[in-house]
């Protein structure tokens, strides 16, 4: 059970840093709460998508990897839905 614990830890932990990392790298400013959402998020669908198509990420090097590139990809989303809803 003590393994469980340690496991959304660091999926907290790392999740944070590939959401900050995606932060930084696309120029956006989200906070703290939302880089570790970005990162975790981020990472569960790159890891899917990359599964999809054969490649598999492992370990925490690979799950900041993956949540590094889906954070990228969420921080794009967001903009084109702001961007068309800004639109007049």
């Amino acid at each position: 059970m003590e393994g469980a614990g340690v496991g959304w830890i660091a999926a907290i932990i790392i999740g944070g840093i590939a959401g900050w990392l995606a932060e930084q790298f696309m120029k956006s400013d989200m906070g703290l709460l939302m880089n570790i959402v970005l990162g975790i998020v981020g990472a569960a669908i790159a890891s899917f998508l990359f599964g999809l198509i054969g490649i598999n990420f492992g370990g925490w090097l690979g799950y900041l990897i993956a949540g590094f590139i889906g954070a990228c990809i969420l921080i794009a989303i967001a903009r084109m839905i702001r961007g068309n809803r800004a639109v007049r």
